[in-house]
Formats: C-alpha cells, sequence, structure tokens
C-alpha cells in the first residue's frame, strides 16, 4: 500500500511539473462574493464571501463569512433566526492536475474550518429550536469553478457544504 500511495505522489508530482499553466501562485489573491440559491434552514436567502491568497502552487489559502437571517409572521407569532458562519479555507486548483490550459478557467476543491453563531428569537417562548441548529464548530468541503471575463473579474460556482447553503453564485475579483 505504501508503494501504492509513493507512486500516486510521484505521479502526481510529475503531471503538476509538466504543465504548461499555472493557475495559483505566491501573488494571487481573489476575492468570491455570492448568494447561495438554497439553504440549509428553513428559509431565507444566504450571503457569502471568502478571500484567498496563494501560498504555493496551485494552493490557496484564506478566510470566509457567511450570512443568513429570516423572520416568519403568521398566525399571530413571530420567529427569527440568524445563522453566521465564519472560517478559514484551503483551496487547490485543478487546472495544472487536468492539464487544462485556458486561462479563463479555474477549476478548485478544498476545505473550510471554523465557527458556526445561530441565534433565535420568538416573541411566544424565546426557546426556539433548542440546541438543534446550536452554535459551535463546523467543517465543510466544497468544488468551484471560476470564469475569468477579464485578468481582474470574474464569476464562480460552489457545491458543497459551505456555510448555511451548499449552491452558492456569485463575483470573483482578482488582485
Amino acid at each position: 500500500m505504501k508503494k501504492f500511495i509513493l507512486l500516486f505522489i510521484a505521479l502526481v508530482a510529475a503531471t503538476a511539473a509538466t504543465a504548461q499553466k499555472k493557475s495559483v501562485t505566491d501573488n494571487y489573491k481573489l476575492l468570491n462574493v455570492g448568494i447561495g440559491l438554497n439553504s440549509f434552514y428553513d428559509s431565507g436567502i444566504p450571503f457569502g464571501a471568502s478571500f484567498e491568497v496563494g501560498v504555493a502552487e496551485n494552493i490557496s489559502a484564506g478566510v470566509n463569512f457567511d450570512y443568513l437571517s429570516s423572520t416568519y409572521r403568521g398566525f399571530g407569532i413571530k420567529y427569527t433566526f440568524t445563522a453566521l458562519y465564519f472560517g478559514a479555507r484551503g483551496s487547490y486548483h485543478f487546472n495544472d492536475l487536468l492539464q487544462l490550459n485556458a486561462d479563463e478557467w479555474d477549476i478548485y476543491g478544498g476545505l473550510t474550518i471554523g465557527y458556526r453563531s445561530f441565534s433565535w428569537k420568538d416573541d411566544f417562548s424565546n426557546n426556539g429550536l433548542g440546541n438543534s441548529y446550536g452554535s459551535g464548530l463546523y467543517a465543510g468541503i466544497y468544488a468551484g469553478a471560476r470564469y475569468a471575463f477579464n485578468e481582474k473579474i470574474g464569476a464562480f460556482t460552489e457545491l458543497g457544504a459551505i456555510g448555511s447553503t451548499n449552491f452558492r453564485l456569485g463575483a470573483s475579483f482578482k488582485f
């Protein structure tokens, strides 16, 4: 098994070394801002942002933020919930590995870990959901793609556990 792992690592390294395009370098800085098209909670439109910098060839790291709030009124009751996600994220950019030489595209995936703050208020008990959506640590995994319209502006989409949504679309700004 160790020989297989070493062979796999050598193959990945050789593929990356011979690829023509470098998708992420040490001066890579990218801001993604977008909305979720669905919510893990019962309502609301998730908003999120992430900022990453290149830390090594094809690897970037940074921070992410996600916000969702919703208010329900009906049948003489009112409740409001708010979910905030703050975390760190790291991405591997697959263009070299896939030998994708299209400068407009950036295919990536990664992990995130952070803290989720969930608050609930209602006008009849203030107990809300109790601990079913409690605050605490969270971990996520995502896959994404970015299309660059020009050197500085593009569009992106991400799928996975990325805060209060599992599908996000938005704009990308490269610095």
